[in-house]
């Protein structure tokens, strides 16, 4: 709670001074536009969120684009502040798989659907990785131990109760391991989880495959499988399906505007969102990443964002987390 609080009056107190800011340039959305990353630097929110910003810059849709990252609590913290920003149009916040997923495990007083859904842009796939220099060769390798003794068998990845730790759930609920013994080492990013798998602290990582690539081809890291429902071109990776554990899911992301602006002010952000996704930069930043456009606006957007509340909300409970 102190730290919420703290990170509140920090945002609330940039809120007020973006607030004058955007009050001097008048009602046009597209001259200064903060993008809010609820997560650490070099993880996948702030990819995608300064690749968003990199698109805008360069094709001109928005003049004075900026990141601000807020992380915590797999996205909770950001969303907490962002309902605070009623009104104030100039913001969005960048969400997806990970906030939902933290909303039912951090039972969050904020819901999506507490503030406006902007626009679902992307998706991509989670791998599981080893050290180079781990025994792991496969998945079966890695249960095999993980089985044994699986508290001290420390997995990190992204936020707790995100999609990184509830597929290590899944997978361990498909293994005949139970959930509530498995140890996981929560991180805001996955730079940070990259940190703590090559100092040892852990054995095995989560995270989205353009996290870590780097690390694969430099052979600092094996990845082991891909929890897609199935093979993924450009990456040279098994599913975990293939392997025996029926474990899939998607890693979405996307942007929610502030409560409280009016439907000019939503249809012009709609516009700007619609252009940069669009745009040969985006489309040469999904190719980059490994990225699935599942572009989605409207009401549409709004029944799957409840919808994939309601998965996540009974995969917790049923993961007993």
């Amino acid at each position: 709670m102190v730290v919420y609080a703290v990170v509140a009056v920090l945002v609330i107190g940039w809120a007020f001074t973006l607030s004058a800011r955007s009050a001097q340039q008048g009602s046009d959305l597209r001259s200064t536009l903060t993008l809010i990353a609820p997560a650490g630097a070099g993880g996948g929110w702030d990819t995608f969120t300064r690749e968003q910003q990199a698109a805008m810059r360069a094709n001109g849709i928005v003049n004075n684009a900026t990141v601000l990252n807020i992380p915590g609590a797999g996205g909770t913290i950001g969303l907490g502040t962002f309902s605070t920003l009623e009104g104030e149009a100039t913001n969005l916040l960048t969400t997806g798989t990970v906030m939902s997923g933290a909303i039912a495990l951090n039972d969050s007083p904020v819901a999506m659907t507490d503030v406006r859904p902007l626009a679902r842009v992307s998706e991509e796939y989670d791998i599981i990785v080893v050290p180079a220099d781990s025994p792991y060769q496969d998945i079966d390798d890695l249960i095999a131990d993980w089985e044994q003794d699986p508290g001290a068998f420390p997995f990190t990845g992204g936020s707790a109760g995100g999609l990184d730790h509830l597929i290590v759930a899944d997978l361990a609920i498909r293994a005949g391991i139970d959930p509530t013994e498995i140890t996981y080492i929560p991180q805001s990013g996955g730079g940070e989880a990259i940190q703590v798998i090559s100092s040892g602290d852990a054995r095995a990582a989560v995270s989205g495959y353009n996290e870590f690539a780097d690390q694969i081809e430099a052979g600092r890291m094996r990845g082991l499988a891909i929890v897609s429902p199935e093979r993924v071109e450009g990456i040279d990776l098994p599913t975990l399906i293939e392997q025996g554990y029926d474990v899939s899911m998607t890693n979405w992301r996307g942007f929610l505007a502030p409560a409280g602006i009016t439907d000019e002010e939503f249809a012009e952000l709609e516009a700007i969102v619609t252009e940069t996704a669009q745009s040969e930069e985006w489309q040469e930043a999904m190719e980059r990443n490994r990225w699935s456009d599942v572009f989605l606006t409207g009401p549409d957007l709004i029944d799957f964002i409840e919808e994939d509340t309601r998965q996540n909300e009974a995969l917790v409970e049923e993961l007993g987390l």
